[in-house]
Formats: structure tokens, sequence, C-alpha cells
């Protein structure tokens, strides 16, 4: 039994008998970045599953996939992101109109007015109120924070994609708490995985991924792995993410042993001795599960969501404090360059996303068919024991 949402786990997936139409909502569609990658897969799988998917964006970036309905619905201005937000949610409000359906689910994934579901991939907005009071004085905080209130009063149930993010929301949105589910983590697609190896004593490959490199800590990596040099000389440090330009900087004394690659869809986890990831904030941190799928140590920080799988498996690396010395960091990287033992492999499939969220929508479909009960009886006149005179 699902505690959350009241269900009993169904024995098969797919509702083929009775096809249920599922409308997925997101801006950009196909694997462009975290979220996208997540709505990506999950439909795919969904697909699979015997769902009709149908995919409501305002561009798909790469081929359309088979067995899909993609609706593009055209770009617009990317700044401000909050006017952005607002002109999507009309030019979808509009489609909707002109394309009406009955018993169709709409789950979305961006800050929209018309859903039944909504899955929450990052930090509440409203983590502003922990800031000055001057910097709430804006008509973007204002507005951002209209919208994330919006998106969530309308929905049925609200699916946030982490622990972190499932007990922020809880805190800044007391009131809409009831309706959160439990979290349904990203998946992990198999990729290559790194050989089990004794890492050289004067050396190693250290990982930092992150194209957000400020908020991913990679200036707090830079300091541990220059201080870690002084026992290894030979250790390497490979950036996956930031242009070269914009980090260059912050090896300017640095005479070698350090590769910066840029973006790249999939870094080259299967080279990493130790993924190190002491991010500031990181409500999941998709890159520390697939580190961990590739049989990679990890080196956290404890605000990573994904920091659960890390404490969950002794053998899987190391979570720290941000506030920790350096030294506690370079003692931390020192002991998973050291280890014997291999590295257990993390496991979660797109397909259990796939059939957690089948859950969900039968949860869902429960709750709107009650409401519909009840507005017919309110309309009728009859409170569900006598008509009422």
């Amino acid at each position: 039994m699902n505690k959350q949402i009241g269900l009993p786990a169904a024995k098969t997936s797919g509702v083929k008998q009775n096809k249920l139409q599922l409308l997925h909502v997101v801006r950009r569609y196909g694997p462009v970045g975290g979220m996208e990658r997540y709505v990506w897969e999950l439909t795919l799988q969904l697909q699979q599953l015997g769902y009709d998917i149908t995919v409501v964006c305002e561009r798909c970036h790469v081929d359309k996939p088979a067995g899909i309905r993609v609706v593009e619905l055209g770009e617009v201005a990317q700044r401000p992101g909050w006017l952005a937000a607002l002109r999507f949610d009309r030019h979808l409000a509009r489609w909707l109109a002109d394309n009406p359906q009955t018993g169709r689910l709409i789950h979305s994934h961006e800050r929209i007015s018309s859903h039944d579901i909504t899955t929450f991939h990052g930090s509440p907005f409203a983590t502003v109120f922990e800031k000055p009071w001057w910097k709430l004085v804006s008509l973007r905080v204002v507005m951002r924070l209209f919208q994330e209130r919006r998106e969530l009063t309308q929905a049925s149930l609200i699916v946030p994609n982490s622990h972190v993010i499932k007990q922020q929301l809880a805190y800044y949105y007391p009131d809409l708490a009831h309706k959160l589910t439990d979290p349904v983590i990203p998946g992990v697609t198999p990729g290559v995985q790194r050989e089990q190896r004794h890492v050289p004593s004067d050396g190693g490959v250290i990982g930092f991924v992150g194209k957000e490199w400020q908020r991913k800590g990679l200036v707090l990596a830079v300091a541990v792995v220059e201080k870690l040099r002084r026992t290894r000389p030979n250790l390497k440090l490979v950036v996956t993410g930031p242009a070269a330009s914009e980090v260059q900087h912050l090896f300017a004394g640095w005479q070698c042993c350090y590769r910066s690659l840029g973006w790249s869809e999939q870094a080259p986890y299967a080279e990493f001795d130790v993924l190190l990831h002491p991010a500031k904030a990181e409500p999941y941190g998709m890159v520390i599960s697939e580190a961990m799928a590739a049989k990679v140590p990890v080196v956290i920080s404890d605000v990573c969501g994904a920091a659960m799988h890390v404490t969950s498996s002794a053998d899987a690396g190391a979570v720290l404090s941000l506030a920790a010395p350096v030294d506690a960091w370079v003692a931390a990287l020192e002991c998973q360059l050291s280890r014997i033992m291999p590295v257990p492999q993390f496991e979660h499939g797109w397909r259990e996303v796939a059939m957690e969220s089948e859950k969900i929508y039968r949860c869902a479909l429960q709750q709107i068919t009650v409401g519909y009960g009840r507005v017919a009886m309110s309309q009728s006149g009859y409170d569900g024991k006598h008509r009422v005179a």
C-alpha cells in the first residue's frame, strides 16, 4: 500500500483496456536539461506502458518520438522569466480551450494554471523569504510568488522530485501540504561503469559536474583539490559543465592537472575516481545518482537531496556539512581515493519512475471523480444522505 496516496500497488502497469489520456506540459521538450530529461524519459516510459501521451511545449528540441503527439506552441522571449512563463500559460490556456477533451489528465512541470498534477523539480521560490526584506521589493518577486502559489493551489496533487523539495514545500506552504505525494525521484539511464582499479598514491582523477558552477560548489572543489595535491602531486581535476572561459580564473595558479570539458549531455563518469559535489544548494542532484550508477564513489554536501542515497549505503561515499573545514573535505577525498572495496551500483530506472507516477494518476482520477460527484450532488440538492429541501 502506498501510504501517501492510499492506493495498492498495481500488479501490472499500463491501462490498455481503457487508455488514459495524459497531457504533459513542459516548455522545452527533449533531454536538454535536468527537468527536461525527467519529462522526456517519463513520457517515453509511460507511452511504452500503454498510455496515450500528448506533450504540449514551446518547442521540441529533438526528433519527435514515435507514438507521442507533440504540440509546439512556439517560443516566446525568455526574459524576464516570469513574463515568459505568463505568456506560455496564456498560449496553453488558449490551446486547451480550442482542443477540449473529456477525461484528459494534465500533468504539468511548469508554472501554469491549467493542470491536475504538478511535479516540482526545484526549490520553491518562496525561499526568497529567507533573504533581507529589501530583496523582496520587486515586480519579479511578486510575480514569481504569485505564479508559484497559483500552480500549487490549482493542482489536485503536488509531486516533489526529492525529499528536500517536499520538506521545503510543506514548510513554506503548510496550507497545501496535504496535496503532497511521496517524492518521485529522477531515474538513471544505465551507462558506462567505472572499472574497479587501484588509484596511484600520488594521483587520481576528481570529477566535478555542473553547469551552474557557483551553486554547485566549484570554488570549494578547487580549493580542496589544490590542497590535496600537496600529498598527491599528480592528482587531476576534470570539470564538466561550464564553459572553460567562465572558470579559467579559478585555475590561474595551476600549471597542469586540470581539464575543463565544457557542457556535455553525458559526463565521463567512468574516468573519475571520485565525484566531488560540494553544492551550496541542490534539491536533488542527478549527477550524484548518475555517478553512483557508474560505480563512482562520491563526496558531497549535506544539502543535496540525493545525499539520502549516499547515507543509506556506507560504501557509496561521504556526506559532509558545508560548514566543514577544507581539511575535512581533503580527508574525505583521500579516504575514497585509497579505498579497496568496490562501490555498489545505484539502480533506479525510468520505468520505476513511470510506475510510481502511474499510482499518482490513479489517485488523481479518484479525487477528480469524487469532486465531480460532490458538485453533481450539490447542484441536485443532495447532500449525500438526503435531498435538501
